[in-house]
């Protein structure tokens, strides 16, 4: 094959299969894709290859190999010359897919366009290396197209000078979901996915049915999950933590921030919330039940109680050398906390101070100790007022004892406002 034909899914099913006499041997019932070993013309190139035809000859559903197998494209109507009949193997079988039944109609990631689509047809290309699949189509004449009346509308449309708008989603660019029954995938789901950034992952996971939300979660590593999961709405976090394993929900919880782990686990009963707490390393549970002690109302149920402390001795350039190797998430350095040696709050320094001043100097020379702070006991309602009467990014939380026991940052303030206690934070505490 010297020429290339485009085609569509819809436009070969039920298109007859001739043997080189021309004398029909059935239909076509589906396309079959190799779903092994996908052609890539490079590193993040992927087109699945058209393997073979899912047909019905004589009555029986046979699936022959495309090796000798010819489309012939007459105005438009498509067929099959079959040179011979010959099925594909154990092996290929095992490790095809039957395009039509599993990606028509299904819903599936666009992973330029990060949200989820829906596919009306699937686009395909007949070269002389091969045949693949290299787009789907989303648009309204992909759906006409499987009515059969797609040129009859394009027809009347060019009386008005006009087309039908079309909507390709390249391959490349494609997540294929509900693949599950097969054990297989269309593409590299682990990279395709590790590209989007964990709130665009988040938003398109919580659209997804209940079954194809876990399906996609459980693809992505501890780490991923873990900052996922932070950016999800409370309904889809607690849905995804109780389709898990208790250990394997532990085991996620443990990477996230406590005060996330706290406000997540108010969404869930109290015998699971007990559970998890008891499968989750002492540290980390011990935490998160400090939290759980708090009123909704209060401070202490927002803040996170991972945080920057130092000690007034440091010099500017341990400190910075400190922060150099931790790498705490931006909003941990907002401010950077000073306690003394029985964790009381003593002072505070801003990244700027601490960027401009010369390396020698200790942070007693460049702390503040006018220190706006707030008690883990006082109302929520409260942090607003204060955030912006002091054009604050970050606050301290103390106990009744002046302990630095953590913070509470901006971002928390106002989605907490917008979304009723829905935070993003983490970090650490050294000293």
């Amino acid at each position: 094959m010297t020429s290339q034909i485009t085609f569509y899914v819809s436009q070969i099913i039920g298109c007859k299969i001739c043997g080189v006499n021309g004398k029909r041997l059935g239909s076509v019932m589906d396309i079959m894709v190799n779903t092994a070993q996908p052609i890539a013309s490079n590193e993040d190139t992927i087109r699945p290859v058209i393997i073979g035809l899912k047909t019905k000859i004589n009555g029986t559903v046979r699936y022959l190999s495309f090796d000798y197998i010819r489309i012939v494209n007459k105005n438009q109507r498509f067929s099959f010359v079959c040179d011979r009949t010959e099925d594909l193997t154990e092996t290929s079988l095992e490790n095809s897919l039957p395009l039509g039944k599993n990606i028509l109609d299904r819903q599936i990631v666009d992973i330029n366009g990060r949200k989820l689509v829906r596919v009306n047809d699937i686009r395909l290309v007949s070269i002389a290396s091969g045949t693949y699949a290299i787009a789907v189509d989303i648009g309204t004449e992909g759906l006409l197209r499987r009515l059969g009346i797609a040129n009859l509308v394009n027809n009347s449309l060019t009386l008005f000078n006009a087309t039908l708008p079309t909507q390709f989603i390249l391959w490349d660019d494609v997540e294929a979901l509900d693949t599950t029954n097969f054990n297989i995938k269309l593409s590299q789901s682990s990279s395709k996915l590790q590209r989007l950034h964990p709130s665009d992952l988040a938003d398109i996971i919580e659209e997804m049915g209940a079954h194809s939300r876990t399906k996609i979660f459980e693809s992505l590593d501890e780490e991923r999950a873990a900052d996922v999961l932070e950016e999800m709405e409370p309904y889809a976090q607690a849905q995804i933590i109780e389709s898990l394993s208790i250990g394997k929900a532990a085991d996620l919880l443990e990477k996230m921030p406590a005060d996330e782990v706290a406000d997540l686990l108010d969404e869930l009963e109290d015998d699971t919330v007990e559970l998890l707490l008891n499968e989750m390393e002492k540290e980390s549970s011990e935490e998160v039940r400090e939290l759980l002690e708090y009123e909704d109302k209060e401070v202490g149920s927002l803040m996170t109680t991972d945080f920057l402390s130092f000690r007034e001795g440091m010099t500017v350039d341990q400190t910075l050398n400190e922060l150099r190797k931790q790498k705490p998430e931006a909003d941990m350095i907002y401010s950077l906390f000073i306690t003394d040696e029985e964790e009381k709050l003593v002072a505070t320094v801003s990244l700027r101070d601490l960027v401009i001043s010369l390396p020698t100097m200790t942070l007693a020379e460049i702390m503040n100790k006018q220190i706006i702070r707030v008690s883990d006991e006082d109302k929520i309602d409260t942090l607003a007022e204060i955030i912006s009467k002091y054009d604050l990014l970050a606050i301290p939380v103390i106990d009744a004892e002046n302990t630095l026991v953590g913070m509470v940052v901006i971002d928390d303030i106002v989605e907490d406002l917008m979304y009723k206690g829905k935070t993003k934070k983490g970090g650490r505490s050294w000293r």
